[in-house]
């Protein structure tokens, strides 16, 4: 018997920021534990910091930030001397202009001009004094808040290119979630104080957080995060197996112990025993793995997902742009997104003279951009630079694709209840899985949410018991025990996420 196939206390699935934050908190309390990782070089998952030639880059940015202080007090534990503080300046790119985000009040008026700021505002007055009353997706939500005219300009086309789908077959509740906290009034504000000078009072992330204005962030990216913990891990004297990717999962009837298959790069299979499973891995995926199948298996089968690349520019330039990102709110191109990383930190490109950008591209995995060779995708990627007029084509010296397979879990109108059946059947019947983590779970979360669901998850191991509903985290960080009180704040705290609203008849 090879050493991955010795007896372990748990076996986890998926080394993302759920998956790694359950072994590094096992490890320190002495259980051992094996790791199964599908990719052969990184460990992170979405969060990964990806290395190309010197340069480094985010999967999407990762900003350090959480109302919950135990999150906090982990990552200063994992990470205890390499977070730097970072301005966080973010814009709107629309028409040819760029819109500071938060909103300045003379700025956004000048860009727009005297007679679309005036459209602008009676819109607005428009919608507040006699809104829709049958509120049922994205657009009615935000023309109800911000009217017509500025959901046109501020949030339809990103919208739309990010999920796939048309605003108006979006859920409100998942407009009500994302723009929480967040009204014209007070941004318009908010940008009217501080372009006089008022407001100096920096947002330190508990008041709206769309409007942070700093945020900490690991000097060489967030990898810098997950290989720190992957390396404790090792250290302690458990396994991390990169390159091993989900074959099947048995439970062995007469011991309760769970037998995990894995496959390796090179078609070789290994064969973890352990009492307890902790999965990561998309939902879909897990279901279509264990053995027997289980009866909700169609349903699982139906999980949809938003897929996700990044094309990164290497660009001859000083000082491409000040920003950390900007959003594209603009048809005529494709791209939703780009990130200049020097500006997330100057430790991401090598060189001073050589600016790192990645172009972010929404898709599914199978369709045309996903599919494009990677010369095409950089092509593609210069060819928008221009038209944005962020840089001239002839500055690229250099470029890399990375595609992120299942980024984004899809809210159509059946996930819901496609994830409660599957989820109920797993508890019941196989009590020591424990699913985690943004896919794990079939839910939005963001990094801090998905590393709270593996910390709560560890308590049931040690308690032996499922004690905390890890169903009950949210984005505000209220966390709850189980029983009827904590069912019912978590129900109430459910993260609202982008779905298809389903048609009246």
């Amino acid at each position: 018997m090879s050493r991955a196939d010795q007896a372990v206390d748990v076996a986890i699935i998926g080394a993302g920021p759920a998956g790694l934050t359950a072994a590094y908190l096992l490890t320190k309390k002495g259980y051992s534990v094996t790791v199964i990782e599908k990719d052969p070089t990184y460990v992170g998952g979405i969060s990964r910091t990806v290395e190309y030639k010197g340069f480094r880059f985010d999967i999407g940015g990762h900003r350090f930030f959480s109302k919950s202080k135990e999150v906090v007090d982990l990552w200063n534990e994992i990470l205890p001397d390499d977070f730097i503080q970072r301005p966080r300046m973010s814009r709107i790119y629309y028409e040819g202009k760029f819109y500071s985000y938060p909103l300045r009040a003379f700025e956004a008026l000048g860009n727009l001009g005297i007679f679309r700021s005036t459209l602008c505002m009676l819109s607005y007055l428009r919608w507040k004094l006699k809104p829709k009353q049958n509120v049922r997706s994205f657009e009615d939500w935000v023309v109800n808040q911000f009217g017509h005219k500025l959901y046109s300009i501020f949030f339809k086309t990103y919208t739309e290119k990010v999920w796939g789908m048309p605003c108006d077959e979006m859920s409100a509740d998942w407009a009500a979630q994302r723009i929480k906290g967040l009204s014209l009034g007070a941004a318009v504000f908010d940008g009217l104080k501080r372009s006089l000078g008022l407001n100096k009072r920096p947002n330190d992330g508990m008041a709206t957080k769309t409007l942070l204005e700093s945020f900490r962030y690991p000097r060489q990216g967030p990898g810098m995060m997950w290989d720190a913990a992957r390396d404790f891990v090792v250290k302690g004297g458990n396994r991390v197996l990169m390159g091993h990717a989900l074959k099947q999962l048995v439970r062995d009837q007469g011991t309760g112990r769970w037998k995990v298959a894995a496959t390796t790069n090179d078609g070789r299979t290994i064969t973890i025993n352990a009492a307890h499973v902790i999965s990561s891995a998309p939902m879909r995926e897990l279901a279509g793995r264990i053995h027997p199948l289980p009866a909700t298996l169609g349903q699982a089968l139906d999980l949809k997902y938003r897929d996700f690349l990044t094309v990164a520019l290497m660009i001859r330039s000083d000082d491409l742009f000040p920003d950390n990102w900007i959003y594209i709110h603009d048809s005529k191109v494709k791209v939703g997104r780009v990130q200049n990383f020097r500006s997330w930190s100057p430790e991401m490109v090598p060189e001073a003279g050589i600016a790192c950008v990645g172009l972010e591209y929404f898709c599914f995995e199978g369709d045309g951009l996903w599919s494009s060779g990677d010369a095409d995708l950089i092509a593609l990627a210069a060819k928008e630079m221009a038209i944005l007029g962020l840089c001239d084509p002839k500055d690229i010296v250099d470029g890399a694709v990375v595609r992120q397979e299942k980024a984004y879990p899809v809210y159509d109108e059946a996930y819901a209840e496609n994830v409660k059946l599957m989820r109920e059947e797993l508890e019941a019947v196989y009590p020591t899985l424990h699913m985690v983590g943004r896919n794990g779970m079939h839910r939005y979360n963001n990094q801090d949410h998905a590393m709270m669901t593996a910390m709560l998850t560890v308590r049931n191991i040690e308690a032996g018991a499922r004690v905390y509903d890890i169903w009950g985290v949210n984005e505000d960080a209220e966390y709850h025990e189980s029983g009827d009180e904590g069912q019912r704040a978590a129900l109430a705290s459910e993260r609202s996420v982008p779905g298809r609203i389903t048609q009246a008849a």
